[in-house]
């Protein structure tokens, strides 16, 4: 993949969002695109943030500080991995949103890391729908638990919901997954607590996950082609 080929890559996934926002009756500036890095080279990011890409996600910690090192800039990070305890001093340090948050020690460790450094950190609570082992995240029945002692601490931000479908054969396999998603956001939303993000869908099911309601999409191969890892 070359520098000019992201570029391409790049205004291909804009045209997919705005025809999706279209048939969906919503506008374009409600839906950020995160460019999902993990395994890109720095080059190659560098090219898509060029070309106006501003918000970038990155699931390990390790590959984030090469990265943010070598593609400055006033760009907004994304951490969108597991995230282990004992980094979460790091993360809260390199990025502005977690959206793999999913359980309470978590959630209290992310506040009082925060705090050391005098703000709120903005997270997103990571929901595992179909209750795939393989996959990090929360249990539907166990998310109210969580968006309570979330919204309780003072160093944290809660603005949303994240989630992962399962593989399927296409991108309406995604689909029932999305609606869960946004049901159980407006179920948990309020006046005081208005969870305005859903960070779901990728490269395959983008248009899908717009149409559901969709404010964040992680696009990485539609971006920066096959994962090379």
């Amino acid at each position: 993949m070359n520098p000019d080929q992201i570029k391409i890559n790049l205004e291909v996934v804009r045209d997919r969002i705005a025809g999706a926002c279209r048939r969906s009756g919503r506008k374009e500036t409600d839906v950020t695109l995160v460019g999902v890095t993990k395994y890109v080279e720095p080059e190659l990011i560098r090219a898509a943030t060029e070309a106006g890409l501003e918000h970038l996600g990155e699931s390990y910690l390790q590959e984030a500080r090469r990265k943010q090192e070598f593609v400055p800039g006033p760009l907004v990070w994304h951490f969108i991995g597991h995230l282990q305890r004992k980094k979460t001093k790091e993360a809260v340090e390199r990025f502005s949103f977690i959206h793999s948050l999913d359980r309470q020690e978590l959630a209290e460790e992310i506040s009082r890391r925060a705090g050391e450094t005098g703000r709120k950190t903005r997270v997103l609570i990571e929901v595992n729908l179909a209750g795939e082992e393989s996959k990090s995240g929360i249990s539907e029945e166990s998310l109210p638990g969580l968006v309570d002692f979330s919204r309780s601490l003072p160093h944290l931000s809660l603005l949303g919901l994240m989630t992962i479908p399962p593989p399927g054969p296409g991108p309406e396999s995604s689909r029932p997954y999305f609606r869960r998603l946004r049901a159980l956001r407006e179920r948990l939303a309020g006046p005081d607590l208005p969870l305005p993000e859903l960070s779901m869908g990728m490269s395959l099911d983008l248009e899908t996950a717009v149409e559901e309601g969709a404010t964040m999409l992680r696009i990485g191969t539609a971006i920066f082609g096959p994962r090379k890892e």
